[in-house]
C-alpha cells in the first residue's frame, strides 16, 4: 500500500538537482582600532575552502558548494570568530571584527616524559584512528598539545593554542585543527571533540594523486556523508543502502558500562579476584536484550525525510533506532552490541540513535543540528578516513 504514497511524494517533494556554488567575501579588522588584520586564517570548518587575509584585511572564498557551514576566522592574539552560514547561489558579504584576547595564565601541569608519551599515544589512537590509513598519518607538531590525565576520573583531556597540523598521506590532505577540547572518558567509554579544521591538498606526483583519488573514493562510499547525500536525492537503493527501524530494549541483567568499569576498578584495587571476574563476564554480555529485530520491509525515503524550512537543509526523523545497511561493502569487525540478522550477509552496518526529535543535515551530507550517536561502521571513523565536507566523488550522488 506504500506505492500510491510514493507517487504522491515524487510529485509534491522534488529533490535537489545538481549542486550549485557560492562565494563569501569581506574584510577582517581589529574591533577597537578598526584597522585591517593581515594574514588571518579564514576558512569553512571541515571543508577544503580556506584562505588568509591580504594586507588590507580582505578575504574571498569562491566555488563553495551550497550547504550550511561554520565560517571561522583565527589569528594569534585575537579571540576566535565563528559563525554559522548557509551558502546559496547568491554571494555572501560578511565583514568581521576580531577582539583582542586577554592574556591568560594557563595552569602548569608537571608530568614526566613517559607520562606525556603515554597520554599522547592514547590521544593519537583515538584522534587519528587505527586502520590502514592511520599508518600514513603524521602529526607534525605534537608538542603544542596540552595533555592532562585525571586518574580518578579516568579522563584524558587535550587541547592546543594553535593549529595542530596532521598530514594524511593515505588520502593526500594536510589537515589543520583548532583543537578547543578533546576528551577520552574511559569510564563512560565516550570520546568527544570540539574544534574546527580545514583541509589542504598535499603536493604529489601523478602516481600519488592517482592513489589518493582511489583512497578518497574508498573512504567516501558507504560513509555517513554518502548516506545523507543519497537520502535527500532519493537514491538509497541505487547507491547501495537499505534502511530499517530497529526494535531493541536494554538488557536488565547487564549494568551500564560506567558502573561495570568503576566496580571492576574497586575490586581490582582491593585484589578481589572473583569479583573482578564477575564484572569481566558482565562486560562481555550484550547491552541489548536478545529479542531485538528489524521491522520489515525496508523504509522508503519519504517515510523518514522532510525538507527543512531553510533552503538546503533536511530533517531525518524516525522511531526507535535507524538501521543502515550498505550492501557494497563488508565489515568483519565483531561487535557484541551490534545486531546482525542471521539471514543477512556480512554487510557494513551502522545504527543511528537520535539525540532529538529529528536530525538536521545539509546538501553536503553533514549533520548540522542534533548530532546523533553512531554504532557500527560509522562509529569507528576517525581522521584517517575524514574527507572535507565539499568533497565530490567521480560518481556523484546528486
Amino acid at each position: 500500500m506504500r506505492f500510491p504514497w510514493l507517487i504522491l511524494i515524487y510529485l509534491l517533494f522534488p529533490f535537489a538537482a545538481l549542486a550549485q556554488y557560492g562565494s563569501i567575501s569581506g574584510v577582517v579588522t581589529n574591533a577597537e582600532s578598526k584597522k585591517p588584520l593581515a594574514r588571518a586564517s579564514v576558512f569553512l570548518s571541515n571543508s577544503a575552502a580556506g584562505t588568509a587575509t591580504t594586507d588590507d584585511g580582505r578575504y574571498l572564498l569562491s566555488g563553495v558548494r551550497q550547504g550550511q557551514y561554520t565560517l571561522v576566522v583565527s589569528i594569534l592574539g585575537y579571540e576566535q570568530f565563528s559563525k554559522t552560514i548557509l551558502v546559496g547561489r547568491e554571494p555572501i558579504k560578511l565583514d568581521i571584527e576580531l577582539k583582542q584576547k586577554p592574556m591568560e595564565l594557563r595552569e602548569v601541569v608537571i608530568s614526566s616524559a613517559a607520562d606525556w608519551k603515554k597520554n599522547y599515544e592514547a590521544f593519537r589512537k583515538e584522534f587519528i584512528g587505527t586502520d590502514d590509513n592511520a599508518k600514513y598519518c603524521e602529526i607534525l607538531n605534537p608538542h603544542i598539545l596540552n595533555l592532562e590525565y585525571n586518574p580518578t576520573k579516568q579522563l584524558l583531556h587535550a587541547d592546543a593554542d594553535e593549529f595542530l597540523i596532521v598530514e594524511n598521506k593515505a588520502l593526500g590532505y594536510r589537515v589543520k585543527f583548532l583543537l578547543n577540547d578533546f576528551k577520552i572518558d574511559h569510564i563512560s567509554n565516550i570520546i568527544s571533540r570540539e574544534g574546527q579544521q580545514v583541509f589542504e591538498e598535499l603536493p604529489g606526483s601523478e602516481a600519488q594523486k592517482k592513489r589518493w583519488h582511489q583512497k578518497r573514493e574508498e573512504a567516501y562510499y558507504g560513509s555517513s556523508m554518502h548516506f545523507y547525500r543519497s537520502l535527500y536525492t532519493d537514491k538509497l537503493k541505487e547507491e547501495g543502502f537499505e534502511i530499517y527501524r530497529l526494535k531493541r530494549t536494554l538488557n536488565p541483567m547487564r549494568p551500564p558500562d560506567d558502573v561495570i568499569r568503576q566496580r571492576f576498578q574497586v575490586f581490582k584495587d582491593r585484589r578481589m579476584v572473583d569479583s573482578q571476574k564477575y564484572y569481566i563476564e558482565l562486560e562481555k554480555m550484550s547491552k541489548w536484550n536478545p529479542d531485538e529485530h528489524l521491522i520489515k520491509p525496508a523504509l522508503f525515503t519519504f517515510e523518514v525525510l522532510n525538507r527543512d524550512a531553510q533552503l538546503g537543509l533536511y530533517d531525518l526523523h524516525f522511531f526507535d533506532y535507524l538501521y543502515v545497511v550498505y550492501k557494497n561493502k563488508t565489515d568483519d569487525v565483531y561487535n557484541k552490541d551490534l545486531y546482525h540478522p542471521i539471514d543477512m550477509s556480512n554487510y557494513a552496518i551502522s545504527v543511528i540513535t537520535p539525540s532529538g526529535p529529528y536530525i538536521v543535515f545539509d546538501m553536503n551530507g553533514i549533520v548540522v543540528a542534533n548530532p546523533p550517536l553512531y554504532e557500527g561502521t560509522w562509529a569507528r571513523d576517525r581522521l584517517s578516513d575524514m574527507l572535507p565536507v565539499d568533497y565530490v566523488p567521480d560518481h556523484k550522488s546528486e
